[in-house]
């Protein structure tokens, strides 16, 4: 069953974090993720918004979800963005079809 990770981030450093999207896809690509959405000006339909960027992946399984997030590319490389944004993110399973 695919799973998702939601990210919900304020950037204070934009050259910083420029070094983490550098080398993101690079990394992300190896584990067979989707890039499903990226937006920094989402519609607003209830409740507030105080994010600078939210993001929607999507991986085959929580395997491979794990498997991106604890490799020590992606925590190397992420130590960019700890330095230059705030997150809020979960890993959320998708639904089965019926």
């Amino acid at each position: 069953m695919s799973v998702y990770f939601v990210a919900l981030i304020n950037i204070h450093d934009r050259a910083g974090y420029a070094n983490y999207e550098a080398g993101f896809m690079q990394v992300f690509n190896q584990y067979d993720g989707r890039m499903l959405a990226v937006d920094e000006a989402p519609t607003i339909r209830e409740g507030e918004w105080p994010y600078t960027r939210t993001v929607l992946i999507e991986f085959p399984s929580g395997a491979q979800a794990d498997a991106w997030y604890d490799s020590a590319a992606y925590q190397e490389l992420a130590a960019h963005r700890y330095a230059a944004s705030v997150a809020n993110i979960a890993r959320i399973k998708g639904v089965e079809a019926p």
